[in-house]
Formats: structure tokens, sequence, C-alpha cells
């Protein structure tokens, strides 16, 4: 990824700065979001084979925890792109429209 010029125009706000920035914070919540299942999915497993181990229960309980505010997130990620693309399409109109796959 390129950086934009000195002078940014709303062109090059659009690409470098919300596209590319909403693109990558959603790869990395969508990786954590898949680091945590694959540890839930682990501890589940551990937790059938050991239903008496409480450390493993709080373990697991902590995880799923993390899991649900990480998909929360993904959630409000999408609003603040939907709310930034609103107010980019309103302040530069004028001067660029950008393509409608956003």
């Amino acid at each position: 990824m390129a950086a934009p010029s000195g002078g940014v125009n709303c062109e090059e706000f659009a690409e470098f700065q919300l596209r590319e920035a909403h693109a990558s914070r959603d790869r990395v919540i969508k990786n954590c979001i898949a680091q945590t299942s694959s540890v839930v999915k682990q501890l589940r497993e551990e937790r059938e084979k050991n239903l008496d181990d409480l450390t493993l229960l709080k373990q697991l309980r902590k995880e799923q925890t993390k899991l649900k505010w990480m998909q929360s997130e993904l959630n409000v990620e999408e609003v603040v792109n939907d709310r930034s693309w609103k107010v980019f399409n309103e302040r530069c109109r004028i001067h660029f429209k950008p393509p409608k796959n956003e």
C-alpha cells in the first residue's frame, strides 16, 4: 500500500485512508476471531474429556466471552465503516464519487 501524496485529494483519501483502513481492521478482527474460535474449540474438546476440571471450565468461559466481544467488535466496525462512508459522501460528493462497492 502506497501512501497518499502530500496534498490529499478526495480520491486518495477514499482509497488510502478509508478503504484500506477499514479493510485492515476487518482483517485483524476476523483473524482474532478465528484464533479465539480455535482456542474455544480446543478447550471444549478438553472439557468433554474432563468434566470435573473447574479451571478448564473457567478458561473456556473466559475464551467464549472474549470471542463474543470480538464478534461484537466486528459489528461495531461495520457501523463505523458505514458512517465513515456516509460522512465522506456528504463532504466529498462534489469532488469525487467512489465506486459502489463500499
